[in-house]
């Protein structure tokens, strides 16, 4: 690791700590403010720019790398154009088909630059060739990750912290592939978010709002592609997504609970991840703590998974799969009677406490 990119890092983590309170005085300046609902942790308005002073910190570590002299005109143009959305959406709200379109303007700078999936390699079968496919596929890929961190923000530094372990493992499978503008990249956004969460940790001063998930998503998500760039084999497909294992497993079971509950997909609860943590006991603070564990458990899956072989590979997804499932039956996030593994365990073996409330 050369010199430059420490001092981008030490320069991306003090300048977000330098503007973040800026931001919070601007935030509430122009009315930048997240009111509490129903359906809110927090009980008192909140300014939510925090993604904007993110954002100057990344600007500030990026220029100090020399990242301006490389050929990343499109990312960079991308990520203006997610963090203005973003901006406009914590000021006035923007609907769901202006924040997608934004979104989907951005993707479309990125694939019209040639930065696509090209085919996928299948063990055992060979190579699948995308054709026109790989602009679909590679928007849809940016959208999508890019939407995943702002479905976890739910709590005081969980957003923040949940993107800073994804792009720390991204760092570290990066760093040891010798891939340095991903690495670069990855450590400049990392010392954002450390200087970010000194303000944005339990209890907060100030949230990133959109600004702040749909730019960490955004950039998780050209990170990804960076490093799948072209030809990717369908196992290092699948190591992304895995390192998004929190949100994408907060997502899946929120479907599987409003099918279960015969309820509309759409419809919002209060029975996510973080909300039946709280419910089970835990504090503020210790529900986050123990959700950035949940999400080290699948960045350590991503990290064995990268170096693995194909049935290894196969027996850490399979693993990670019981795992998770074991994990929504106990904290009962689809519901308090939804516990099929835990039920057979319980036939087997003769045990009638699980599922008792």
């Amino acid at each position: 690791m050369n010199l430059q990119i420490i001092l981008a890092f030490i320069i991306s983590l003090v300048t977000t700590l330098i503007v973040t309170p800026f931001v919070i005085r601007f935030a509430k300046k122009i009315g930048a403010t997240d009111k509490p609902n129903g359906r809110k942790v927090h009980s008192k308005i909140m300014p939510r720019l925090g993604g904007l002073a993110i954002f100057i910190g990344v600007v500030a570590g990026f220029f100090t790398a020399g990242l301006h002299e490389e050929k990343v005109t499109a990312i960079s143009i991308g990520a203006i154009v997610i963090v203005l959305i973003g901006i406009l959406d914590d000021k006035f709200e923007l609907s769901a088909k202006i924040k997608l379109l934004g979104q989907l303007v951005a993707a479309g700078i990125i694939v019209a630059s040639g930065l696509t999936i090209d085919f996928i390699s299948i063990p055992y079968v060979g190579e699948l060739h995308l054709g026109y496919w790989e602009y679909p596929v590679t928007i849809f890929w940016i959208v999508a990750i890019t939407n995943a961190i702002n479905l976890i923000d739910g709590l005081d530094g969980l957003s923040a912290g949940i993107s800073g372990i994804g792009i720390a493992t991204i760092a570290f499978i990066a760093g040891m592939a010798g891939k340095e503008l991903i690495f670069t990249l990855a450590l400049i956004l990392l010392g954002s978010i450390i200087g970010f969460l000194f303000y944005n940790f339990h209890p907060a001063k100030i949230f990133m709002g959109d600004t702040g998930s749909l730019f960490l998503g955004y950039s998780i998500s050209i990170l990804s592609l960076l490093g799948l760039y072209k030809s990717v084999t369908l196992f290092s497909f699948l190591i992304p997504i895995i390192i998004l294992g929190v949100p994408v497993f907060d997502t899946t079971f929120a479907i599987v609970r409003r099918i279960v509950n015969k309820k509309p997909i759409s419809e919002p609860d209060k029975s996510h991840l973080h909300h039946r943590l709280l419910f089970l006991g835990l504090t503020h603070r210790n529900t986050v703590l123990a959700i950035y564990g949940f999400g080290i458990l699948f960045s350590v899956a991503a990290l064995l998974l990268s170096e693995s072989t194909l049935w290894g590979s196969v027996f850490i997804i399979f693993g990670l799969l019981i795992i998770t499932e074991l994990i929504a039956e106990l904290i009962g996030i689809v519901h308090v009677k939804y516990k099929p593994i835990l039920s057979i365990y319980r036939k087997i073996t003769g045990h009638k406490s699980y599922g008792r409330h």
